[in-house]
């Protein structure tokens, strides 16, 4: 548990802030009304919910796998004087929740760790119930391009005087997939020393035929694709979807 713990806070801390920003303009571009419930699927740390609270955005709430992303979500959000309901569950089946919202979004290319297209219509299944009529889902996702060309051989390297991060990112042993490995060197006083740990990610992509085909299957309707938080067009080297879709 310890060690689940100390990723999430490692994660939550390297994560680059920009992006935060960039997903709560494009939230704020695309939902104008401040007063409607809206849910972060897949929300982790709270970021983005914090950030939407503090832009006037009334009813704001995080749903997420980990309890250690929910628990520094209440923790951003009490530094922020914000309050922020937090809804732990798998976003594949979450019938129990009776509420709906009017948006729902889901960012940081969550929907990619969905290995299967069954998961991902599951999950869009999910959040078509739970959206009020005429509500909308926003979300990302990153692109084959991006699993297959941008990824393989990627690699990332940073240090401070306590931690020290390594990404690798290896071509996937099925076709559009990739593997990411994580290794954390962090400094242990008891021990004077530090102490490795590793986790192994996987991601996966979808075709945008696939992905529009889900959703009209669910139910969703005006499916709308942009590149670059809704700022260009979709192209063959477009790294990243920004979808809009209306129950």
């Amino acid at each position: 548990m310890a060690n689940y713990q100390t990723f999430a806070q490692l994660y939550d801390n390297l994560f680059d802030g920009e992006l935060y920003l960039q997903w709560r303009d494009y939230v704020a571009a695309n939902v104008p009304d401040k007063n409607g419930k809206l849910l972060d699927l897949a929300g982790g740390a709270g970021r983005l919910a914090v950030l939407l609270a503090q832009a006037g955005y009334q009813d704001v709430s995080v749903f997420d796998l980990s309890p250690e992303m929910l628990s520094l979500a209440m923790k951003h959000a009490e530094e922020a004087n914000v309050t922020i309901p937090l809804i732990e569950g798998d976003m594949t089946e979450w019938s129990d929740l009776s509420t709906q919202y009017q948006t729902i979004t889901s960012f940081a290319d969550s929907f990619n760790y969905l290995g299967k297209k069954d998961q991902l219509k599951e999950t869009f299944t999910q959040v078509y119930q739970h959206l009020l009529a005429d509500g909308q889902f926003l979300f990302d996702m990153i692109t084959p391009y991006q699993i297959n060309e941008v990824y393989p051989g990627y690699m990332y390297n940073w240090h401070d005087e306590e931690t020290a991060f390594l990404w690798s990112s290896y071509e996937g042993e099925r076709a559009n997939s990739v593997e990411h490995e994580l290794t954390f060197f962090v400094y242990q006083e008891e021990i004077d020393g530090y102490q490795q740990l590793q986790e192994l990610h996987y991601e996966y992509a979808y075709t945008l035929t696939e992905i529009k085909a889900l959703l009209a299957e669910v139910g969703f309707k005006d499916i709308e694709v942009h590149a670059d938080f809704g700022q260009a067009p979709v192209s063959e080297t477009t790294t990243r979807w920004f979808f809009k879709a209306h129950k």
